[in-house]
């Protein structure tokens, strides 16, 4: 396929307005985002989203597990189209970028094809993956994974939020169930557009990351069960803390992942504590371990390494300790040629850029499984994402997007 010319460029301040419009719904109380997957909030985005691709001329389509899909139409009616997109939803406390920017710099690659009356010969369809924070209903990236085969329908749909809810059920409740069969598209290639939510680009003075592989990720939730009892008249050596025993697995967490730097990453994001109150022994406490690394061994070598010392330490202290998977996925190495055409992007539109690992899940993870796929980050302030703080400027979201477009165009293919 030609390249573009190097004067092909994004309309920064509209991509800009959109963000900003979007960061209106689901607004969080320290000035990010509260929208999280299958909420009114969602569904509000998800309205907003569909109205900007109509006017844009594209017609949608909704699968039944509620991805969107905005097709802009190819020359060649036979050709597969280029995907491009990420996702809407955000943490409860989210910022106003991570998943949005490639969403929104998707529609505004046909919104600027459409200003210059650029055809291409594949059409050209922006997406919006359902459930990739994955922190209502875990696991994350949870519609792209059942698109690409990696999970069952049913089984996703049974995923349970902590009130209860049915995922399945709060789709229909939203009115965002559509009837195309999840995974049945056929993708040409696949690009997603994301802040590095990672501290690398900032402080090397880099305009883009080339995302040349992703970590891999290993949830696994612990479940360790004591006994309640009262905090002031249980004598110490008959008690059976289960928020200790918790704390000692940490801190195994902890030094298990140190043994693999600077690579591998270790941590609990997720714990709850039972009965939770100020005069009672911890009887039950459930937490989700995370472990990444780009390397698969390093992954479970730590997770049986963290099993053998939760389950001695259980022992030990008289608790039971009981392991689920909660979620994961396998390192990552994105399609060559797709990474070149990113890259190729970068050099073309005289933007610096060094190649990355992503750190981060993303939707790219999965759908690489069934289609060519690369990412492109931009910097973010700090590093920081999943918060409310998390912050990029309006050069950086241009940037990303401008070799975002790029490299679509140039695997769509220009009609001269």
């Amino acid at each position: 396929m030609a390249a573009p010319g190097e004067n092909l460029r994004i309309n920064g301040d509209r991509l800009w307005d959109s963000l900003m419009e979007m960061a209106k719904i689901g607004p969080g109380v320290a000035g990010g985002n509260n929208r999280q997957t299958l909420t009114d909030a969602d569904a509000e985005g998800r309205a907003l989203f569909q109205s900007w691709c109509d006017a844009a001329g594209c017609s949608m389509g909704v699968d039944s597990l509620g991805n969107m899909f905005a097709r802009r139409e190819g020359t060649d009616p036979d050709a597969l189209p280029v995907y491009v997109g990420s996702h809407l939803d955000t943490q409860p406390t989210g910022g106003k970028y991570d998943g949005i920017l490639g969403v929104l710099g998707g529609l505004e690659i046909v919104r600027s094809l459409n200003d210059l009356g650029i055809k291409t010969r594949h059409p050209i369809v922006v997406t919006n993956w359902t459930n990739e924070e994955g922190t209502r209903f875990a696991p994350a990236m949870l519609a792209s994974g059942v698109f690409a085969g990696v999970h069952d329908q049913d089984w996703a749909e049974d995923r349970t939020d902590a009130e209860g809810k049915r995922f399945g059920d709060e789709l229909d409740r939203i009115g965002w169930r559509g009837d195309e069969a999840v995974g049945a598209r056929k993708m040409h290639a696949f690009f997603e557009l994301h802040i590095e939510q990672g501290p690398i680009l900032e402080a090397e003075g880099k305009d883009i990351g080339v995302v040349t592989h992703g970590q891999g990720l290993n949830w696994t939730q612990v479940t360790i069960t004591g006994k309640d009892s009262h905090t002031g008249s249980t004598p110490m050596p008959m008690r059976r803390n289960a928020g200790l025993a918790m704390a000692r697995v940490l801190e195994k967490v902890e030094e298990i992942a140190l043994s693999h730097a600077p690579d591998a990453v270790g941590a609990a994001g997720h714990i709850d504590i039972y009965p939770n109150s100020r005069n009672v022994i911890p009887g039950k406490a459930v937490f989700t371990v995370d472990f990444r690394s780009p390397q698969l061994e390093v992954i479970e070598d730590m997770v049986t390494r963290m099993k053998a010392a939760a389950t001695k330490i259980g022992k030990d202290m008289g608790c039971e300790v009981e392991f689920e998977k909660a979620g994961g996925f396998d390192p990552v190495e994105f399609d060559k040629d797709c990474v070149a055409a990113v890259r190729s992007a970068a050099e073309r539109l005289g933007y610096s850029h060094r190649d990355l690992v992503s750190g981060a899940g993303h939707d790219a993870c999965w759908i690489n499984r069934v289609a060519p796929t690369a990412m492109v980050m931009c910097p973010c302030v700090d590093g920081l994402s999943h918060n409310e703080a998390e912050e990029i400027s309006k050069d950086w979201a241009t940037a990303g997007a401008d070799v975002l477009m790029h490299a679509v165009v140039e695997t769509a293919g220009i009609v001269e």
